[in-house]
């Protein structure tokens, strides 16, 4: 993880998780992450595969120039890509695993910025599957931030971080990337500038 609010909602959520593959939603404390609550968000997990944001921090909401709650979090990726958000909530969700991605945005103001995406499994209603909470954090913040709204991200790469205490796997580096990767049906999405 590069983005510092990324190493500290992950060092939060891992201190709450104790020895669990991920804590109970009910355990996340907004006063203890508020100074990085700008940058998250916590997202709710349907049975069909669709994850829609429950909440979603001011900065957040201000990149993609709207109020993020209840949209869906693949909206975020333009219709070609839609498979990208998709197999990270599945990474999450069914293998309660920690994954941080780099991730590019566009706008029309300005260039392409960077950004790093954390997803962390959370327990409710007695399920790992239902809820997860993250972070998207521009590596700079673009001067243009406000005025005009990322349209677009593009996943550029994946990594499963602090694999859970419970004995699954972590995989360390790129998913689905060398002959000892144990994800074949997973692969490195390749991106580039336009």
């Amino acid at each position: 993880m590069k983005h510092t609010t990324s190493r500290l909602l992950f060092a939060y959520w891992d201190g709450v998780r104790g020895d669990r593959a991920a804590p109970e939603r009910a355990q996340i404390e907004p006063g203890r992450i508020r100074h990085i609550l700008a940058d998250t968000f916590i997202l709710g997990l349907e049975a069909d595969g669709r994850a829609t944001f429950r909440l979603a921090g001011t900065r957040m909401c201000a990149l993609f120039g709207r109020d993020l709650k209840g949209a869906l979090f693949s909206d975020l990726w333009p219709a070609d890509r839609k498979a990208e958000p998709d197999q990270l909530i599945d990474l999450v969700a069914n293998d309660t695993v920690a994954v941080v991605a780099g991730m590019l945005g566009e706008a029309d103001l300005g260039p392409v910025v960077g950004l790093e995406l954390l997803l962390l499994p959370l327990r409710y209603g007695g399920s790992t599957n239902r809820r997860a909470l993250g972070a998207l954090s521009p590596s700079t913040v673009p001067p243009w931030l406000g005025l005009a709204p990322v349209h677009g991200l593009t996943t550029r790469s994946v990594r499963v971080v602090g694999g859970n205490r419970t004995g699954s796997p972590s995989l360390p580096g790129e998913f689905g990337s060398g002959p000892s990767s144990k994800r074949r049906h997973l692969v490195v999405l390749e991106g580039g500038l336009r």
